[in-house]
């Protein structure tokens, strides 16, 4: 049995790699990152998952590491490659970005091919090495990503492309931070709404037409009710079911933070009405931004002056961190947030 642990970009190529091979194995872990730093950090992840998964999960007789449409340095290649060999794992990375050339020269896992994107690249791949999709059911969709990603304008489906483009850079429902597992379950869903839809001769019209329709079914879990409602409600099950890790304090008030979350008025207020026991809500932004809503129980005017020289309503207020550290990784967010807060 093989196991696969995938990284890969964030943008429509990079979870066109990843729809690919959820569907090529049945054993996968997913990871996902931005250039920078952000890859080292995915890259200590998953070597760490692997070293649980040794003691864990017995029937696995392969260990793969596979990282598509992201381009190593020399150092950052060396190093995976040493602790995937500690960790008696393989490696396999698949790009099409010129600037990994000098790396892909070093190393025998690492295949570059500039005249094709990463998901068309998968996509042969996984034909060629593991027999998948013998009757090309995938074909349209990732000719399709193909077409937009090296931006081939005089292919059918550069429009179409377009449309995909914008979908998954539009897909900003669910913070990837807080809740990444989620946020790439929702976008590989609009990617196979987008395969569905792709032989239609009024493919890019179509998609484009029922997106709003699309999204709304994936987060309505019961009544119908505006999109902006649907993910108020959605987001605020997977806060209050994953509250403790998240919880941060004000003197004796006990508040929830998250990062980039959006709506702060909607997911604030419908968290403080589920969880009675907590006094604020807080979301921080990557500039250090942030809103908090409170529902009577904490003037979060007075909290916002007092911590971010900020202001506002009793229960809904804002303010700005003084050098703020941002991070990828939410438990260095909340620790930098929490230790601001003492320290004010």
């Amino acid at each position: 049995m093989t196991r696969l642990y995938h990284l890969s970009h964030i943008d429509f190529d990079g979870y066109g790699c990843q729809y690919l091979t959820q569907k090529a194995f049945e054993h996968i872990e997913c990871y996902n990152a931005n250039y920078g730093p952000e890859v080292a950090a995915r890259l200590e992840e998953i070597i760490a998952q692997i070293q649980r998964d040794r003691f864990v999960n017995k029937e696995a007789k392969r260990f793969l590491i596979l990282i598509t449409d992201l381009n190593l340095a020399p150092k950052e290649a060396r190093w995976i490659e040493r602790e995937a060999l500690a960790v008696g794992a393989k490696i396999q990375l698949l790009d099409h970005h010129g600037t990994g050339a000098s790396t892909a020269e070093r190393f025998g896992w690492y295949m570059l091919d500039t005249t094709r994107s990463a998901t068309l690249i998968t996509y042969d791949w996984l034909r060629e090495r593991w027999g998948f999709d013998s009757e090309g059911a995938y074909e349209t969709i990732v000719r399709t990503i193909n077409a937009i990603d090296i931006w081939r304008e005089e292919d059918p489906l550069f429009e179409y492309g377009k449309v995909g483009l914008g979908m998954i850079s539009g897909a900003r429902e669910i913070n990837r931070v807080l809740f990444p597992d989620e946020d790439r379950a929702f976008k590989l869903m609009l990617i196979e709404a987008a395969r569905e839809r792709a032989d239609d001769p009024q493919a890019p019209i179509r998609l484009d037409d029922d997106l709003h329709s699309i999204k709304k079914a994936f987060f309505r879990q019961g009544e119908d009710d505006t999109k902006d409602n649907l993910v108020a409600q959605y987001v605020t099950r997977l806060l209050s079911a994953d509250k403790q890790r998240m919880t941060i304090h004000y003197g004796d008030y006990m508040g929830i933070l998250t990062y980039s979350a959006g709506n702060t008025s909607l997911i604030g207020n419908a968290f403080l009405l589920a969880n009675p026991e907590y006094d604020f809500y807080m979301d921080v932004n990557s500039r250090g931004n942030f809103s908090l809503r409170a529902s009577g129980k904490l003037d979060v005017a007075r909290m916002a002056a007092h911590i971010g020289n900020g202001g506002g309503h009793p229960n809904a207020a804002g303010g700005k961190f003084k050098e703020y550290k941002d991070s990828f990784v939410y438990s260095e967010i909340r620790a930098w947030v929490q230790n601001y807060i003492d320290q004010a």
